[in-house]
């Protein structure tokens, strides 16, 4: 029997061990079933379960649930990414942590290594784990991780062919540079933050003295009235110790006041050296002073000027953002820190007479996400792949829809991303990653090759001679291995069934903040080397946002923690909340009251089931919907093919809010509100040939919801599932593995869905006019039809006593007129009246109803004020915009309720 209460807590450990024990997370081994497969983007093995996996995974697991009841062959794919920087600073800290003075350094890279692969043995991934808490039903059997034998291979043939292919080269371009890890980094691994900074104005001399005509003051016209004789040209800079390494001053082609000076020369301060003026499109007259120093090793703008006029970059720094030691340093300066330097360099400047003046100004400063220390831009060899010319077949796919994206509005990001990206720097200088497959001869001549021996090889052909070789000590990005992974995971390069069948995926779940970091980057490699795009469909779901809409995050102290909410609520109740908020293109505003609430929904099914069980609900043999005879059991037939053809609608648009939404209304409206109240007189009553399709029936409908749900609450369901086929038939097995209902549209009865929907509209209304005119809950009041036709009046007859009950009636009849003092409503044509005098002191809730009016239209007039001024809509952040219009919504809402009451008190006859 069901139990009186569901707990979570027991069920959920035993049902993820019972799915995965029994296979069920397997595709199916049939070759008649139609493949379907989704890879998981793989979390890093450092990681541990947070709210946007949380939506991210549910998704996933709703989709994979969802196709594997309609008998398709399912595999979703599991796996973690080794997390180059994360995962060494984990062990890195490890080791500080131990206090054996022990660090990377001293343990050196093979030992290092040992130590990496140890953690990794015994602490990574712990979120794998945590995602069965969630309900995820991978196929664990297939887990991978990006430096596991068979993707290390894959990765080292890709890196080979492309080389080979003349696709992956080296060379010296800027990079964000990390100097706490000593590496190159991606932009995602950079936080721009808004911090307090300064602009300091400084002063570059002529060469040899030379003077111009500087404007300083101006007309209404814009004319230049008075003019001052300079020598100096002025910069201003954020980052002052980077002007020891300019290469030029630059100034627009257009501005005018520096047309005299573009081609002269000015002397660089501290520096020694002198440097030309430039004319170019990057400066901004209007910004500033219009001039800008060119610093090409240490500046992505300045770099990209410096290299389309030839200028000579100068790198500043070493790897632990120190001064260089390099001649074109000036001695004082080398060895010390960029910030110590700075101070340095500005005092110097000063001394000299050359600084202008120091602006306070709030900077946008780039931070590793990870090191959290100054990320500073960096001239270093590095190798890079050609990603312009990868990006065209990738590009192209999605132009001619062999890969969508949904929302679709994603493609113009993807477009905008691709077809201006730049070259993909590859390297990383860690130690755990793959290491690059690129061995150096005693004059640097590189030997690219799958192994050393294979290196050897090559090395020896060419030198004529046996040599050593020493390997590049650099690993690659993590995103490298990661683009392999939709065939990499399959057992390519290996042509395996799984690859075979299963290559290339159908839908790929991610944020869309990795559009272009991992989408783009899985596109051109399974492309290249598949022939085929790796995916049909790329859905990006939104971010979870904090109750008020403001961006999560440890500092605000609004993360919420997915595993403590489980712990909570279950975990049916957070997969159920996220699938009902995932709306196409807009951000969840999550808080624990919606939670709640989806938990008090899992409740009513529990209790429902067990209402159905207690009254001897069960499909003893094979149901047909088509057979019942009282209307309100073929009203529920339609009203459930309704609900699996909407459900199964939305699941394939991937509309996840609406699938939740209509199972929601679903399931507690009809079905527990209305259907199992209209069967009560049928259960308890006489006539049991009645009474037994009533049970069969609400038993029936009751199995196609616990299979409509199971994707979303698939806990619950499969409880339920269990518990429900102890009476009956015997199952077939788990609900898991049951087929998905396919119910045809001819089971909507037109002529039961009419007579049904006219009683709960009757009722919905006469409790909607209570509520509103504060009818106590507990007065009995009559009800009068006036002017129904004679089918309507058989209505009333026919569902006279339910319709008594449920709105709380006196009686109902039918009548010729209403009498004094009644209010009234209209349907199909009939009037509604509803006698209140005596019940309801209706002078003074006319006087309260107007008074709430007013004093929401008050309110109303407020908030207009504010979303009217543009200054406000413009400067507020967005999340108080957004929530200030849902206010504004509600209280219009609440208002439009309150009219409607009030119009039916002036109507009192």
């Amino acid at each position: 029997m069901i139990e009186t209460t569901f707990n979570p807590k027991q069920v959920e450990p035993h049902w993820s061990k019972a799915w995965e024990e029994s296979g069920a997370f397997k595709p199916k081994n049939d070759p008649k079933a139609d493949p379907f497969c989704i890879v998981i983007p793989p979390p890093n093995v450092t990681g541990s379960l947070h709210i946007g996996h949380a939506l991210n995974n549910t998704l996933q697991d709703v989709l994979v649930r969802f196709e594997r009841l309609r008998g398709k062959s399912v595999l979703w794919q599991p796996g973690t990414d080794h997390a180059g920087i994360a995962t060494q600073m984990v062990v890195e800290r490890k080791l500080a942590e131990a206090g054996a003075n022990e660090d990377r350094r001293t343990l050196g890279r093979e030992e290092f290594l040992k130590r990496v692969w140890a953690w990794k043995e015994e602490s990574g991934g712990m979120i794998m784990n945590q995602l069965r808490r969630l309900g995820a039903s991978c196929d664990w059997s297939r887990e991978r991780f990006t430096m596991d034998e068979g993707l290390s291979q894959a990765v080292l043939k890709v890196f080979v062919q492309l080389y080979k292919e003349g696709l992956i080269y080296k060379d010296k371009r800027l990079v964000n540079w990390d100097p706490h890890f000593e590496t190159a980094i991606s932009d995602l691994e950079v936080e721009n933050r808004e911090v307090n900074g300064h602009f300091w104005h400084f002063k570059y001399p002529l060469e040899n003295g030379e003077t111009y005509e500087f404007p300083i003051a101006y007309d209404e016209a814009g004319q230049p009235t008075e003019w001052e004789t300079r020598n100096y040209i002025a910069i201003a800079t954020t980052r002052p110790e980077t002007m020891l390494g300019d290469g030029a001053v630059a100034v627009h082609p257009s501005d005018t006041r520096y047309a005299p000076i573009v081609g002269k020369r000015v002397l660089l301060p501290l520096a020694d050296r002198y440097i030309p003026i430039i004319a170019d499109e990057y400066p901004d007259p209007d910004f500033g002073s219009g001039a800008v120093k060119i610093t090409g090793a240490h500046d992505f703008n300045d770099y990209k000027v410096a290299r389309a006029h030839d200028l000579a970059m100068y790198v500043l720094m070493d790897t632990k953002g120190r001064m260089a030691d390099a001649e074109y340093v000036p001695a004082k300066y080398r060895g010390l820190d960029r910030f110590e330097a700075r101070k340095q360099v500005v005092a110097d400047i000063d001394a000299i007479g050359l600084l202008d003046r120091v602006e306070d100004k709030k900077i946008q400063q780039p931070f590793g996400d990870r090191s959290n220390v100054v990320i500073e831009p960096m001239l270093t060899d590095q190798w890079y792949v050609n990603a312009g010319e990868l990006a065209k077949s990738a590009i192209a796919a999605v132009e001619t829809g062999k890969t969508k994206f949904v929302p679709e509005t994603w493609t113009k990001t993807y477009y905008q991303w691709m077809r201006n990206i730049e070259p993909w720097c590859v390297s990383r200088q860690l130690w755990w990653g793959h290491r690059i497959p690129a061995w150096y001869g005693p004059d640097e001549h590189v030997f690219v090759e799958t192994s050393e021996e294979a290196a050897r090889s090559a090395a020896k052909k060419h030198y004529g001679k046996a040599v050593d070789l020493r390997q590049d000590e650099d690993v690659l990005d993590t995103w490298f291995s990661s683009g392999l992974w939709p065939f990499s995971t399959l057992g390519w390069p290996e042509k395996t069934p799984e690859l075979k069948k299963f290559y290339p995926t159908s839908t790929l779940v991610t944020a869309h903040d990795i559009i272009f970091f991992w989408v783009a980057r899985m596109m051109m490699m399974g492309l290249h080397f598949m022939k085929e795009a790796p995916f049909h469909e790329v859905y990006i779901h939104a971010l979870v946002r904090d109750a008020k809409g403001q961006k999560m995050s440890k500092s605000k102290g609004n993360t919420m923690d997915p595993l403590d909410l489980i712990d909570k609520f279950g975990a049916d109740a957070l997969r159920f909340t996220l699938s009902a908020m995932a709306a196409q293109g807009r951000d969840i505003k999550l808080s624990e009251q919606r939670i709640e609430g989806y938990r008090n929904f899992g409740t009513k099914l529990w209790n429902a089931a067990r209402f159905a069980q207690m009254n001897e609900c069960a499909v003893w043999d094979e149901y047909d919907p088509r057979s019942p005879e009282q209307t309100v059991n073929k009203w529920i037939v339609g009203e459930t093919a309704k609900a699996a053809a909407a459900v199964t609608r939305e699941l394939e648009a991937r509309r996840f809010n609406e699938a939740a939404g209509a199972l929601y209304r679903f399931v507690w409206n009809v079905y527990c509100d209305w259907y199992l109240e209209f069967i009560k007189p049928l259960l308890n009553g006489e006539d049991e040939a009645a009474k037994t399709e009533t049970r069969r029936t609400a038993a029936w409908v009751l199995d196609q919801i616990l299979i409509l749900l199971h994707p979303f609450m698939p806990f619950i369901t499969e409880e339920l599932w269990t518990r429900l086929g102890e009476f009956g038939a015997k199952r077939r097995g788990m609900l898991i593995v049951e087929a998905w209902p396919d119910l045809n549209a001819d089971l909507i009865d037109a002529d039961a869905e009419a007579e049904i929907e006219w009683m709960v509209r009757l009722i919905e209304e006469t409790r909607s006019t209570r509520s509103e005119l504060n009818v106590p809950a507990g007065a009995k009041i009559p009800l009068l039809l006036i002017g129904a036709d004679d089918a309507t009046q058989s209505r009333l007859e026919r569902y006279q006593d339910l319709i008594d009950r449920m709105a709380r009636l006196e009686y109902s009849t039918s009548a010729d007129a209403a009498p004094k003092g009644s209010v009234t409503f209209v349907l199909d044509g009939s009037t509604v009246a509803l006698p209140l005098e005596g019940v309801v002191d209706l002078p003074a809730e006319s006087a309260r109803l107007a008074k709430e009016i007013g004093k929401l239209e008050g309110e109303i007039g407020k908030m207009d004020a504010k979303l009217g001024n543009a200054s406000f809509v413009e400067k507020a952040p967005e999340e108080v915009v957004d929530e200030l219009r849902e206010r504004r919504a509600d209280a219009a809402a609440s208002a439009a309720k309150l009219k409607h009451a009030l119009e039916q008190i002036k109507g009192v006859g």
